[in-house]
């Protein structure tokens, strides 16, 4: 079978392999359930993403990995080599980052609801900018800074109104969002002003997320002519000149063979030419541009394996295989019903032909990894591999039924390590009293 991205590949065992390692092999050396990741792959990625933002959006842009996507120590210390910027959602995050030596200049802090902790923790860390999300935010940033005698940058996180084709979990910038200001209700402009007026915030920009998956242009252009509009509003209105743009992530990522695949190069190129025109029909100077891929960074670099325990076929309704991991490690399905390409990693040469639904170990009914896909025949002992499962797998695991967390093995240069360690059974009762 053909495989979704070219860090992966079929031996001449007919196994599966990620960065050219044998994945029945580095189940059985590491126990499953396992996550697996190509660093070499997401260094890769980092570099198509910096070398465009550079050539299309010139100095001063750059890209910003999301963090949310994948949050570990080994992750930074990659980004920090591959000169990216990061951006974090929480103070364990940032927090993270720091502990594995990333520059807090090049960190923006976001969050729809930073509590006077995070901001302070902030602010004490020197992080690069804040992405305020409301009047209270920036009131709390100004008094924080203005305590530590600093002026902190931020800039504001305003909904440009878009509903794109995606999941309506996964939708961050439309006008009913829990995110940022709308511009339509005037409630940005107002936004703008007033920070503008705090003697401790360097205002430097607007930012907007509109969601996830997406693939097409056209939702980005969109984005772009409303965002430049405002731009040019907020000039007209206060004579202030907006020197940063960040338009978020969500760049689609393919799954199942069904998706799209982006050339993010070009996409990124398209993107700045219509920028570029805008600015020009707006007479504006067009400000530095960042962007923050997360999921398309991360996600085709990893894998995870899984031990078939049992398979259930009742007659005249469906089939289900049984794996030792599930909704702990991989939530996506049953958060939001998210399509995967699953291969039985010891046959994955041989077609798949078995209809089955995939099943977890929790008891749970919606404990589901897939429903009604095709993988290859198997049995109790196989090797089940969930293909794309870089970002929002490991981030989002859990130990619910106080299962452990699986460890995170990284393979560079055809060998593999250890950047996160299995937990213990200690590990989950370590908190308890």
């Amino acid at each position: 079978m053909a495989m979704l991205y070219d860090c992966l590949g079929i031996n001449e065992r007919g196994h599966l392999t990620i960065g050219g390692l044998d994945t029945v092999s580095l189940a059985r050396e590491y126990g499953t359930p396992l996550y697996v990741m190509d660093e070499d792959y997401i260094r890769r990625n980092c570099r198509i993403y910096k070398k465009a933002v550079e050539k299309f959006f010139g100095g001063g842009s750059f890209p910003l990995y999301a963090s949310k996507a994948l949050s570990f120590k080994h992750i930074y210390r990659i980004m920090n080599e591959e000169d990216m910027g990061i951006d974090v959602v929480s103070s364990g995050e940032l927090y993270t980052a720091l502990s594995a030596g990333f520059p807090p200049h090049r960190i923006y802090f976001h969050g729809n609801n930073k509590t006077d902790a995070d901001i302070k923790y902030g602010i004490e860390s020197d992080v690069g900018c804040f992405a305020a999300d409301s009047r209270e935010e920036l009131d709390c940033i100004n008094s924080t800074a203005a305590t530590l005698n600093k002026k902190q940058k931020a800039i504001l996180r305003v909904s440009p109104g878009i509903n794109p084709q995606t999941h309506r979990k996964i939708i961050t910038g439309s006008v009913d969002s829990k995110f940022g200001s709308a511009i339509i209700t005037g409630q940005a402009l107002e936004l703008v002003k007033y920070a503008l007026s705090l003697k401790s915030v360097d205002f430097a920009g607007i930012h907007c997320h509109i969601g996830s998956q997406i693939f097409e242009n056209e939702t980005y252009f969109e984005t772009a002519e409303i965002m430049i509009k405002f731009i040019a509003d907020i000039k007209g209105e206060t004579g202030f000149e907006i020197r940063e743009l960040n338009l978020g992530g969500g760049f689609g990522v393919r799954y199942i063979e069904e998706h799209p695949q982006i050339d993010y190069a070009a996409m990124i190129g398209a993107l700045a030419k219509r920028i570029d025109a805008l600015c020009a029909a707006y007479n504006i100077k067009r400000p530095e541009i960042k962007l923050e891929p997360g999921r398309s960074i991360v996600a085709a670099s990893g894998i995870t394996l899984y031990t078939v325990g049992s398979v259930k076929e009742i007659t005249g309704y469906k089939n289900y295989v049984s794996v030792d991991g599930g909704m702990t490690d991989n939530p996506r399905y049953a958060l939001y019903s998210s399509p995967c390409t699953a291969v039985i990693a010891g046959r994955a040469g041989e077609k798949p032909d078995y209809r089955c639904t995939v099943a977890g170990r929790c008891c749970e009914s919606g404990d589901l990894l897939a429903e009604n896909i095709k993988i290859q025949p198997c049995s109790r002992g196989d090797i089940l591999a969930v293909l794309v499962t870089g970002a929002y797998n490991y981030s989002m695991a859990s130990n619910y039924n106080r299962i452990p967390r699986p460890p995170v093995i990284m393979v560079s240069g055809g060998k593999p390590f250890t950047a996160v360690r299995r937990e213990t059974f200690d590990d989950i009762v370590r908190c308890d009293m």
